[in-house]
């Protein structure tokens, strides 16, 4: 799918608040909701936008400790890997999981936790029991 101006105008819109209404998005990129509407599905439908997410103040849900892990796996095969990323999703702590190159680890986790206390008992007893 090729996109044009307002394509790109609704994806910045969206991006930028992923609860705008269709009628407010229509005024902000100068369309009737209807035909804006049909560029969103369209969209959608093309594997554009790929889904809707809300971003959460960790401060206010008492997670005041970011931390950033590596991770070297022992084994470089795609199915490790993929068990290894099928095992990190099931961690509500790690916000983000990052492939790396050009480190000596091949992963790198963000992890959101309340304080140091709970990170170490993450790491000892997530990270360390992480089959790799």
């Amino acid at each position: 799918m090729k996109l044009d101006r307002l394509d790109k105008r609704i994806l910045r819109e969206i991006q930028r608040d992923g609860t705008i209404t269709n009628l407010e998005l229509a005024e902000r990129i100068g369309l009737s909701p209807s035909p804006c509407a049909r560029r969103v599905k369209q969209l959608e439908d093309a594997g554009i936008i790929l889904g809707r997410v809300t971003l959460l103040d960790p401060k206010k849900l008492d997670l005041k400790l970011t931390a950033l892990i590596q991770i070297s796996m022992d084994r470089h095969t795609p199915d490790r890997f993929e068990k290894f990323e099928e095992q990190i999703r099931s961690y509500a702590e790690v916000t983000e999981c990052l492939l790396i190159t050009g480190q000596s680890a091949d992963y790198q986790l963000k992890v959101v936790v309340p304080d140091m206390e709970y990170y170490q008992e993450f790491l000892l007893n997530k990270t360390l029991n992480l089959s790799n």
